[in-house]
Order: C-alpha cells, then sequence, then structure tokens
C-alpha cells in the first residue's frame, strides 16, 4: 500500500457528522485532506510537533488525500506500522511535503507485505536526505514489529507526485523481502513492481502460461518484465525468454530471482522498450504484454505489429486501456478470449488476460 504525507487538512464546507468521502478503495476510513481553500473549512489535526495528515488520494486529484489511520485492504500489522510512522513523524518536527509548495520532508510511506513468509518492507519517501531522523524511526519499527525485515528511505527531490526515489539508503535489513508466486520464490526491492495479491498472482500466471500455448522450443519476448515473474514461470515450457524493463531494480531483482530458481533460459534488457524493442533482431513465436495502467505507448504497439508474433498475451489492469490497445491491433489480430481475474478484492478493479492469434 501507498500512502501520502500532506501540510493542510480539511474537510469540505459545511463538514457534515455523518457523511463519508467517496473513495476509490472503499474500505478505508478516514478523513478527507487536501491543499487550499476554495470554499473548505481548515481542520487542524496536530500529531506532537507538526499538523501532517497521512492517507490515500481522493480519487480524480493530485492535491486531496484522506486521512487514514487504517486501511482494511492490508492486514492489522499494516496499520499499526501506518500508526506509528505518522505519530513518529510529527514528533520530528519536519512538516509533510507539499504538493503545491514543494517544499517540506515527509512525502510518501509504502508498505509491502510477503504472504508467503508474513514479512514487511517500510519505504519512507522523503525529500532530501536526513539520516539523523529515518534511522531512529527504521530502529523503532523493527524493534517494535520483529516481522518488518528491512526499513529503506528513498529520496526525491522530483515535483512528480511518485512514490520512487532518486536514491535509496537501506536502513536496516538487506533492502529486500522475499515472496513466493506458486512454485518459484522472489526477491523484491522497493522500486520494483510485484503483484500485491501474490496469491492471486499464481491464478494469474497460470492463465498466461495456458494462454501462451508453449511447446518448449518457442522464443519468447516478455514487454515490461518487472521483477521477472512471468518469464520465469514460462521457462520452462519455452526455448528462451528475453525480458524487457526500464527499471533497473526489477532488472537487477530479476536476474537474482532466475539464479535462486535455478532459470537459465532467460534474460532481461535494461532501458526504455520503445528504444529497445526496435533493435530487437530475434523473431519471437510469443510476446507477452504487462504494460502499467496507461497501456502501451504509440511506438511500443506499432513495433509489435511490425514483429508479427504468431500469438500475444496481453495482461491488463485496466480494461479501458486494454480495449484501446486491443481495438488497434485487430486488423492483424484476432482476440479468441479475455479472461478477468479478481487480484485487488473489495474494489472496483480487475485484472484481465487477452489471448490473440495473428490472423491469416
Amino acid at each position: 500500500m501507498e500512502f501520502s504525507f500532506s501540510d493542510r487538512p480539511w474537510l469540505p464546507h459545511p463538514p457534515s457528522p455523518i457523511s463519508t468521502p467517496t473513495l476509490s478503495l472503499p474500505r478505508q476510513r478516514g478523513r478527507e485532506l487536501g491543499e487550499n481553500g476554495g470554499g473548505e473549512v481548515g481542520v487542524k489535526q496536530q500529531h506532537g510537533n507538526v499538523t501532517l495528515a497521512l492517507g490515500l488520494h481522493v480519487p480524480g486529484t493530485f492535491d486531496k488525500i484522506i486521512d487514514v489511520d487504517a486501511c482494511l485492504l492490508q492486514q492489522e500489522r499494516g496499520n499499526e506500522i501506518l500508526r506509528e510512522v505518522k505519530h513518529c513523524a510529527g514528533k520530528s518536527g519536519l512538516p509533510p511535503y507539499g504538493l503545491k509548495s514543494h517544499e517540506g520532508f515527509w512525502r510518501f510511506l509504502t508498505l509491502r507485505h510477503s504472504a508467503y513468509l508474513d514479512e514487511w518492507m517500510v519505504n519512507l519517501v522523503t525529500s532530501e536526505m536526513r539520516t539523523e531522523v529515518v534511522l531512529p524511526l527504521a530502529q523503532r519499527l523493527t524493534a517494535r514489529f520483529p516481522n518488518v525485515k528491512t526499513v529503506v528511505n528513498n529520496i526525491t527531490a522530483r515535483k512528480a507526485s511518485i512514490a520512487v526515489g532518486e536514491k535509496e539508503v537501506i536502513l536496516s535489513g538487506a533492502g529486500t523481502i522475499q515472496d513466493r508466486i506458486g512454485p518459484s520464490s522472489f526477491q523484491i526491492s522497493a522500486n520494483s513492481f510485484f503483484q500485491t495479491n501474490s496469491l492471486g498472482a499464481g491464478r494469474l500466471y497460470g492463465k498466461v502460461v495456458e494462454y501462451a500455448e508453449l511447446r518448449g522450443r518457442e522464443i519468447v519476448l516478455d514487454l515490461y518484465s518487472g521483477t521477472g515473474t512471468i518469464p520465469i514461470f514460462l521457462a520452462s515450457s519455452s526455448r528462451r525468454v528475453i525480458g524487457m524493463e526500464i527499471a533497473e531494480s526489477a532488472v537487477l531483482d530479476a536476474r537474482r530471482n532466475c539464479q535462486e530458481n535455478g532459470i537459465e533460459n532467460c534474460e532481461f534488457i535494461l532501458g526504455d522498450i520503445r528504444e529497445n524493442l526496435s533493435l530487437l533482431k530475434i523473431q519471437p513465436e510469443v510476446i507477452i504484454i504487462d504494460p502499467p495502467r496507461a497501456g502501451m505507448h504509440q511506438d511500443v504497439l506499432s513495433r509489435v505489429l511490425e514483429i508479427g508474433a504468431e500469438r500475444i498475451v496481453y495482461v491488463s489492469c485496466n480494461p479501458a486501456t486494454l480495449a484501446r490497445d486491443l481495438g488497434l491491433m485487430q486488423k492483424q489480430y484476432h482476440v479468441s478470449e479475455i479472461q478477468p481475474v479478481d487480484m485487488f478484492p473489495h474494489t472496483y478493479h480487475v485484472e484481465c488476460v487477452a489471448k490473440l492469434s495473428r490472423r491469416r
């Protein structure tokens, strides 16, 4: 789960004692917060020496969040960590980062949980390096919660509201946690993509294997390969798997995960997929596409059509961009089946796996 800090709490005017804010994750509880007036009444919520809030963005906004004390989508241990970080951040005397002023220290809190080992990773995202502030917090968290196996500090001065650091400092532990999907284990670092629902991911990737229809002799190209989960799932039934990924930490995780799982026929190419795909010299029989919510970039989609693989398996977390991309591919590919997978219970989000075959 990813939570944002805010520096100016507020409630809609007039505040209603029975109204609750509308959320994309409907089982949160908390209060609505934002950055400026515009008809709202300011609410001062003090945590120690600093006025701050820690919570989730209001849908469709960048400067309003819901201050939460608990998220019912995560285990209670995660809520305990959330409250402890909020308390300590307030006591630190350092202000939260303002989404409009672009000043302040505390930016994000990201929590990762391993269902396999019941381990937690705490990622504190700040605007600058202040080890004298975050190191005592890390020590407090690991002392109070024994299954917090690692705490990292990602530092970024970028104005964009993205919880990815330009620099990472490991405060406690190894900087990674281990989780398991099916028979394979994976090391996960703070900035690498990994499915939050690891139990559901086994079902999802099983459907990818089914749709790929591999017979052991195919070359598979996996776009947006992340920490190597899909390539590792496909390795035993293919001749060679090539993954492409832009995040360096994810590629390092993917290579390490292949070593730990005894996989020798996977390789990973680091860099912008738009550039690397144009340099690809091999002809894959199968392409796996698992893009972010925005779907495929137009240049990537055009190059995929030029490659003309026999089969494509498209994994999507956004049915709208999936429909858009499939519409652009329909002249060359037939969509034979789409399987939704409920990876995000208690929310309206759904993952989909589409099976495409090249038209003759």
